[in-house]
C-alpha cells in the first residue's frame, strides 16, 4: 500500500491532467479509484485537503511571509528540515531566472510544509512545483518548462 500524499496527488496529476486538459470526475468515483491503486484513505483525504487549500490560494488567498520580488527569503527552522540546501537552491534558482515569482514561491513553500513528511527531495519538490505552476493561470507561459524540469530532469535555468 502507497502512504504518501505526495504520491497521491503525483498519480491525480498524471492521470486527470493532461495536455491542460482538467477531467473532474465525481469524488466519490475517484476516491474508489485511488483506494484501488492501492492508496490508504488517510492519504487520500490528505491530497484532497492540499489539494483544496491550492485552489484557495490561486484564487488569492495571501500566504504567509510572501516577502518582496527584491528583498532574501530566510528559511526558518521548520523550513530548513523540509528543505535541504539543494532543495533551497533549486526554489532560488527558480526564482531567479523568473519561473517562480515571490508569491508563487511561497505557495510552494506552503504546500511542501502541508505534505507532512520528514523532508522532501529535490525530484519531489520539482513535483510540487510543477503542480502549483500548472494550476496558476498567471503562470502558464513557464508550465511547459516546469514539465520538462520534472519528466528529463531539464537544468534549472531558462535560455
Amino acid at each position: 500500500m502507497r502512504e504518501n500524499v505526495l504520491e497521491v496527488l503525483m498519480y491525480l496529476f498524471e492521470n486527470y491532467l493532461v495536455d491542460g486538459v482538467e477531467y473532474q470526475p465525481d469524488h466519490e468515483l475517484l476516491t474508489n479509484e485511488l483506494a484501488n491503486a492501492g492508496f490508504a484513505d488517510g492519504e487520500i483525504d490528505k491530497a484532497f485537503n492540499w489539494l483544496e487549500d491550492l485552489a484557495t490560494m490561486c484564487d488569492g488567498r495571501p500566504v504567509e511571509g510572501g516577502g518582496s520580488q527584491s528583498g532574501v527569503r530566510h528559511f526558518n527552522s521548520v523550513e530548513e528540515a523540509k528543505l535541504d540546501t539543494d532543495a533551497r537552491g533549486l526554489l532560488l534558482s527558480l526564482e531567479q531566472t523568473g519561473v517562480l515569482d515571490s508569491h508563487t514561491r511561497e505557495m510552494v513553500i506552503d504546500r511542501v510544509i502541508a505534505l507532512e513528511t520528514e523532508e522532501l527531495g529535490l525530484d519531489q519538490l520539482k513535483w510540487v512545483v510543477m503542480m502549483i505552476l500548472c494550476n496558476r493561470p498567471d503562470q502558464q507561459n513557464t508550465l511547459a518548462w516546469a514539465e520538462k524540469l520534472v519528466t528529463d530532469g531539464a537544468p534549472t535555468h531558462l535560455h
